[in-house]
């Protein structure tokens, strides 16, 4: 099989490459708004309404529905994907190398559309067609967990074929494998990790390491200047993580500790606020001086500022993904997956990670980045090693039922 070969990138490019995730994905939109996404359109009231229209409920799916696969006559596929999430040619803002090194390869032309802003808006796009029967236009998607959950429960996801992905077989990391959302990987492939670490400003603690939720949540020296996350699964998974429970097997009662917690850290004006995305600013200038924060944030701000720095706690860490997927009656599934099996082989996987900054799902790929960018491929955030492997934690799928009751306590504590 004929390899993708990286060009090397000068220091202008990476340079180029830092800078890009101060917009789209990096910077607006990754994570900002999924707690209104997960809670508000979809756990309440949406699910009802879906029902009330035909449309069955999460878990009463009854598989992913194909189409005629026209991927043979038809050489091209339609990929949906985040703003600034794929690499760029710097002198040409249009070009996306590895995209252009698949299409030389195979013969498959990719029609590449950044057209994912946030997962409740976009689900709202496709939403009229999947619960009609009908193509969607796309024949790839990348969503994030939750999002990729409700889809495959409702039976508008196709089952991807092992014998297409080879390469995703083999190289997934065992970090990403088992979802209880999605067993084995049968309906998806994550396109990126997204870790949530304890991150601070080493001037605006006087040098002193933060490393846990606790301090976050109980040193008086950092009362009105700690950040958490307006993302639910975030804030209160670390949380539990912290207090000794799994975020993958936890009771109602466990969930009203962790907010009890962090409502008492709230009443004293231990934590400053919740934030999305926006944190970065205010811990780069040490406004606040100590968060839970998203490690692709955490690589962007230590290139620019040398006081930022992190840690991943020693009890675990909450690990969340975009995933890969194709939507029932896609044209062109089985190039659809061929693309998916090429992002899985270590070259164009490591040309994808020095661009993004996030997690590469990608095992193996460590000495294929090393070429382009050896921080890069020196970062754990970006190329997790075998300690903070064992540490990742997922937070576990909700039932209808608890999302909203979840969603509406979180709500209260944070004000929204």
């Amino acid at each position: 099989m004929e390899q993708y070969e990286p060009h090397p990138l000068s220091p202008a490019q990476l340079a180029a490459m830092h800078r890009s995730l101060r917009n789209g994905r990096g910077a607006l939109t990754r994570r900002s708004l999924l707690r209104a996404a997960s809670g508000g359109a979809l756990a309440l009231g949406g699910l009802g309404a879906l029902t009330a229209c035909g449309i069955p409920a999460a878990g009463q799916g009854q598989g992913g529905v194909s189409a005629d696969d026209h991927s043979a006559d038809e050489k091209r596929v339609v990929f949906s994907n985040w703003t600034e999430y794929m690499d760029v040619d710097e002198k040409d803002a249009n070009r996306r190398p590895t995209l252009e090194a698949f299409t030389k390869r195979t013969g498959i032309t990719v029609k590449y559309t950044e057209d994912i802003n946030d997962n409740v808006e976009f689900f709202g796009k496709i939403k009229p067609q999947l619960a009609g029967g009908q193509d969607t236009g796309r024949d790839l998607i990348c969503v994030t967990d939750w999002l990729a959950a409700r889809l495959i429960r409702f039976g508008w996801v196709q089952k991807l074929d092992p014998a297409n992905l080879p390469h995703a077989y083999a190289r997934l990391s065992t970090q990403f494998r088992d979802p209880d959302w999605d067993p084995g990987r049968a309906y998806s492939y994550p396109w990126t990790g997204i870790s949530t670490v304890v991150a601070y400003n080493k001037k605006a603690t006087g040098g002193k390491k933060i490393t846990s939720v606790s301090q976050l949540l109980d040193d008086p020296k950092l009362k009105g200047r700690v950040g958490f996350l307006s993302e639910m699964r975030d804030t209160v998974g670390m949380t539990l993580i912290d207090m000794g429970k799994d975020p993958g097997d936890f009771t109602d009662d466990d969930f009203d500790a962790a907010v009890a917690r962090l409502q008492k850290a709230v009443d004293s004006g231990q934590i400053r606020r919740f934030t999305g995305n926006d944190y970065t600013a205010d811990l780069e200038k040490g406004d606040i001086a100590a968060c839970l924060g998203w490690a692709g944030d955490v690589v962007q701000l230590q290139a620019d500022n040398p006081a930022v720095d992190f840690h991943i706690p020693d009890r675990g860490y909450i690990t969340s993904t975009d995933n890969l997927l194709v939507p029932n009656k896609a044209r062109h599934k089985r190039n659809a997956e061929r693309l998916i099996d090429y992002y899985y082989e270590p070259e164009p996987a490591a040309r994808l990670a020095a661009y993004i900054n996030y997690v590469c799902p990608v095992d193996g790929v460590q000495e294929a980045l090393a070429k382009i960018d050896k921080d890069a491929a020196a970062n754990p955030l970006i190329i997790p090693d075998k300690e903070m492997k064992a540490k990742s934690r997922a937070f576990r799928s909700l039932s209808p039922k608890e999302e909203t009751a979840y969603e509406e306590k979180f709500a209260k504590l944070t004000g929204s």
